[in-house]
């Protein structure tokens, strides 16, 4: 998540103790699959994570970080939206690339020289909605906001930004009157859209419109979760598991190590959150179970997105494969003070390795 507001929450963030290694990671075969009926609780996720893969262009000595990047894979090539952190303030940025090692080179293109324009813009999400031929960029411009083009990879070709609400709904108000919603996120059934956000304090709201109706007609939101608010913070998303009947929900939490998420399975998008089994506190990924072949230079895993099968509003992953999530790591100079805008986020891949509760719902 990116406010608009300065705040200071470095306390959340201590340093990792040493650098550790791990095992190239290998997609699961079928036998060893069946070796381990879903009978057979699954063990903790584990993770490999890459060096930073995207940051600040050289030169650009305004801008402090790269934040919250959501990312589709469309005709061969990789397409990233991300927030940019500068002495500007909060904006949004696009790059593209063939493969994970062109993506340090890759020409960053920011989106304030598009139609979307200039202002507060920040925790991007994209998809292609297939029943109107669109792309949709959905972003926080304060309230949530989107922009639309047919060619995701012109990023010239955004349309001006749009509202989603015409007011701030009351219950999303704090106790100042002040909206208290942030990380938009959109995902579509067969039947409906669903919108997903939080409010850095414990809870996790969703509304719906219908396929028809998208992008207008959202319903007044209703808390589908609420726990303390460090334990269900912020920077949510959620996927269909491919040949499951299972939705994926990740939320971002905090404690001592740093940022982390936290996983619960549904078996409809507007049904009950249920913790995905595994590990204490239904950890996904964080720094208690991420390895770095390198240094350990993220702390904490923060605002991220999953690696698509598909490129659609209905935001599909496949769990036969290595599930992958691109990541804001947090790679401070020890000792060095920062304030909020100045921390230096930088974009890097966590992939998953061994078995987990997601694999062990691959049907193949």
């Amino acid at each position: 998540m990116t406010r608009r507001w300065p705040a200071l929450w470095l306390a959340c963030f201590t340093a990792l103790g040493s650098s550790a290694h791990a095992a190239e990671p290998a997609a699961e075969s079928a036998a060893e699959r069946a070796a381990h009926p879903a009978t057979t609780p699954p063990p903790p996720f584990a993770w490999e994570s890459s060096e930073p893969l995207i940051r600040p262009p050289a030169g650009a000595d305004q801008l402090f970080g790269v934040k919250d990047p959501s990312i589709v894979f469309h005709d061969n090539r990789y397409h990233v939206f991300f927030t940019t952190a500068g002495a500007g303030g909060w904006g949004l940025a696009y790059t593209s690339f063939a493969d994970w090692k062109d993506a340090p080179q890759a020409p960053i293109f920011m989106l304030d020289k598009s139609p979307i324009g200039p202002g507060y813009r920040a925790a991007p999400q994209v998809f292609y909605f297939a029943p109107q031929k669109l792309w949709y960029l959905i972003y926080q411009g304060g309230d949530p906001m989107y922009s639309t083009t047919t060619n995701v990879a012109d990023p010239r070709s955004w349309t001006a930004p749009k509202p989603f609400y015409a007011a701030v709904p009351d219950n999303v108000k704090d106790d100042k009157g002040q909206a208290g919603w942030l990380d938009f996120w959109i995902i579509c059934d067969e039947r409906k859209c669903h919108l997903f956000f939080t409010n850095d304090n414990g809870s996790f709201f969703r509304a719906e419109t219908s396929i028809e109706q998208f992008p207008r007609g959202f319903s007044t939101p209703v808390v589908a979760m609420k726990e303390r608010r460090e334990d269900l913070f912020e920077a949510s998303n959620t996927y269909r598991i491919e040949g499951s009947g299972q939705y994926l929900t990740l939320v971002e939490a905090m404690r001592a190590d740093g940022r982390y998420f936290r996983a619960w399975l549904a078996d409809r998008l507007d049904g009950e959150w249920r913790p995905i089994p595994g590990s204490d506190m239904n950890l996904f990924a964080g720094a208690s179970n991420v390895k770095f072949k390198g240094r350990v230079w993220s702390e904490g895993v923060s605002h991220g997105e999953m690696v698509r099968a598909g490129i659609d509003q209905t935001l599909t992953i496949d769990p036969c494969k290595p599930l992958q999530f691109l990541y804001q790591g947090l790679d401070m100079v020890p000792g060095k003070k920062y304030e909020y805008i100045e921390l230096p986020y930088r974009l890097g891949l966590i992939t998953a390795t061994g078995r987990n509760a997601i694999s062990d719902l691959c049907k193949r």
